[in-house]
């Protein structure tokens, strides 16, 4: 049975609908970099989600063609995450959705190398005649955060964000979210395919011991 990583790693993809405080590992990523409103309709967002599918495929299925990648199992390709941020902003503004800058990112297993990924870009570009130059193998430590389980529609993520800072505070700890720490979201929901009241949503924020 193929290697879930939804399953096997639920303190990272499956928290509860309360926060709670977690350590994240250093992971490898396949990651797009981009601008714009996401819901934009042939936007820079819908464009970096097939570059990232793209490159995901081609390594998920890379056992069946001549190709081996050292330490392979058979795996399903992970969830969808986003880093989100806006210039001079301090957090999410949902009002303000074209001025958001973003990373758009799908766990790499961690057999997969550099090496790996650089193979799959060029046997990707090779077939589906595609420009995959804005797709990045990246390396991400995000540390000591707060997450939890947002159910519902995206537009309603403040309050859960809200209550997230709350716990950090009371817990002794406050939002870290920097230049280089970002708020994070995970989709464990098509919204093509789900009822917006339904939809999933992993939300985690870095944080840091208060003082």
């Amino acid at each position: 049975m193929p290697f879930d990583f939804k399953k096997e790693f639920k303190e990272f993809f499956m928290p509860p609908v309360n926060p709670v405080v977690v350590e994240i590992p250093e992971m490898n990523f396949i990651a797009v970099r981009g601008a714009g409103n996401p819901n934009a309709e042939d936007g820079e967002y819908s464009a970096a989600l097939n570059l990232l599918y793209g490159i995901a495929y081609t390594l998920k299925m890379s056992y069946k063609g001549t190709y081996k990648i050292d330490g392979f199992f058979e795996y399903v390709v992970p969830p969808l995450e986003g880093f989100w941020w806006q210039s001079g902003i301090a957090g999410v503004d949902y009002s303000r959705k074209e001025q958001f800058q973003w990373i758009s990112l799908i766990r790499l297993p961690d057999f997969v190398t550099k090496a790996d990924f650089e193979w799959a870009v060029s046997e990707a570009t090779k077939k589906k005649k595609l420009d995959f130059s804005k797709v990045d193998f990246l390396t991400y430590d995000e540390g000591l955060c707060v997450q939890c389980m947002h159910i519902g529609s995206y537009d309603d993520e403040p309050a859960t964000i809200s209550s997230m800072a709350n716990f950090a505070t009371e817990n002794g700890y406050e939002i870290d979210i920097t230049e280089s720490r970002y708020h994070h979201e995970i989709y464990l929901s098509d919204p093509r395919k789900t009822e917006t009241a339904k939809l999933k949503t992993v939300i985690r924020h870095p944080i840091k011991k208060n003082g």
